[in-house]
């Protein structure tokens, strides 16, 4: 079958593509990129941007050709001009309309457990409401609604949880940390993926994957501690309030810890594992067998290190540079001369270009923090740290012998600006 795949860059994405490729399926990943295609897929990307593509005449010429739609793009909260309805209902709403009018008929959704009225969340909300609008269709359509989905590798939710298993001596929980999941593995969300394409057995069923274990959040990252390998840590529960202060922060910062995600968290992801074997006639392994199969290497342990260590270093070269411009502007007056006379150019010039070099601080410093292009961004600190030990080391050379060493400090500045580009980049 040629099968559409939307969210094909996603950390559930990925993994579905690949495992309904090695089914010897033709997988085209609907990316918003082209550049953003997982690697080694045999079909050409279709860029598609759901935020915007509301209309069911921009589906249609898509879908010619496709035998199939797996849908598993969405977003936790909306961010930089995304818009959860738009994503998760009207442009999902589109595509199914022009499904009704093209040989794709088979629609597999891959929604959420905690997509529920109660949970209070515009995520849960707009979910549950592209949930309703693919069953009131007429497509051979499948829901499914997993719990916690993890896999070897890590993405958004699992990351953080292995990033706090992670902390040196101890691990803070939310609470009492006695959230309840059911764990799935990415190897069983994919093989109820490729039953549900491949079958008709589940056709206009909705369906909740969920492994036979219910764990507690307290228990996920002891277990993930265990899993990569690192020593017994004090558990550290954080009262409620505090991790809702974290949540409003984490809005304002744009990262994996936010609102919704608190909201999400507190309401629940546990179903009926019994259910669930029952009607996809599968049987999901257990979470400790699952994290079994799969032994954690040292690349997990540095990533799960990581985790907050990459935030550490973002802020502390966003607030070198912000800092640097900062001082600098107040020291114009008296760096100007010295630095005319060595460049030859006029007191006004030298003046000017300091001026710049103080603005170009805080813009770099600002982009730092936006995680502007971190490959570019990396580059252009890169040449301006050089230009800048250029410049000093010609105005004053007695810099390079300084015991503070304030030239030589540039050289672990650069390996830092080398590292968070290294990092940056989640996907």
């Amino acid at each position: 079958m040629r099968i559409l795949l939307l969210g094909a860059n996603g950390f559930i994405g990925r993994e579905l593509g690949a495992a309904l490729q090695a089914r010897g399926h033709a997988v085209v990943p609907g990316v918003r990129r082209a550049s953003q295609a997982p690697a080694f897929s045999t079909q050409a990307p279709m860029e598609i941007d759901l935020a915007r593509d509301c209309d069911a005449e921009t589906w249609l010429p898509r879908l010619e050709g496709i035998d199939a739609v797996v849908n598993c793009a969405g977003i936790l909260q909306a961010r930089r001009g995304d818009r959860a309805e738009a994503i998760h209902v009207r442009a999902p709403a589109a595509l199914y309309a022009a499904c009704l009018r093209s040989n794709a008929r088979r629609v597999v959704l891959v929604s959420a457990i905690s997509a529920t009225p109660s949970a209070g969340t515009a995520y849960a909300r707009t979910k549950l409401a592209g949930e309703d609008a693919l069953r009131s269709t007429a497509l051979e359509w499948v829901v499914l609604r997993p719990s916690l989905v993890h896999a070897r590798g890590a993405y958004g939710g699992t990351a953080l949880l292995r990033g706090l298993a992670a902390l040196p001596g101890f691990i803070p929980v939310p609470g009492e940390g006695a959230q309840a999941f059911q764990p799935i593995g990415m190897d069983d969300l994919a093989q109820v993926v490729v039953k549900a394409v491949e079958s008709d057995a589940l056709v206009r069923r909705t369906l909740e994957p969920v492994g036979p274990d219910v764990v507690t959040l307290r228990a996920i990252v002891v277990d993930y501690r265990r899993w990569l390998g690192l020593g017994p840590a004090i558990v550290v529960p954080i009262p409620g309030a505090f991790a809702r202060v974290a949540a409003r922060i984490g809005d304002l910062a744009g990262g994996t810890l936010n609102s919704t995600a608190w909201a999400q968290l507190e309401h629940g992801n546990t179903g009926d594992a019994a259910a669930y074997a029952r009607q996809s006639g599968l049987s999901p392994l257990g979470w400790r067998a699952a994290l079994a199969r799969h032994p954690a290497h040292a690349q997990d342990r540095w990533h799960a290190r990581l985790y907050f260590v990459r935030p550490l270093l973002r802020i502390a070269l966003a607030l070198l540079w912000i800092a640097s411009g900062l001082v600098g502007a107040a020291a114009v007056a008296t760096w100007s001369g010295p630095v005319a006379q060595a460049l030859g150019v006029s007191g006004g010039s030298g003046a000017a270009l300091l001026g710049f070099s103080c603005l170009l601080d805080i813009v770099l410093g600002t982009l730092v923090l936006a995680r502007w292009k971190p490959a570019v961004l990396a580059a252009l600190q890169a040449a301006v740290v050089i230009g800048y030990t250029a410049v000093a080391g010609i105005v004053q050379p007695a810099l390079w012998l300084d015991p503070f060493g304030p030239l030589l400090k540039n050289l672990p500045v650069l390996a830092a600006i080398a590292a968070l580009a290294a990092i940056e980049e989640d996907r």
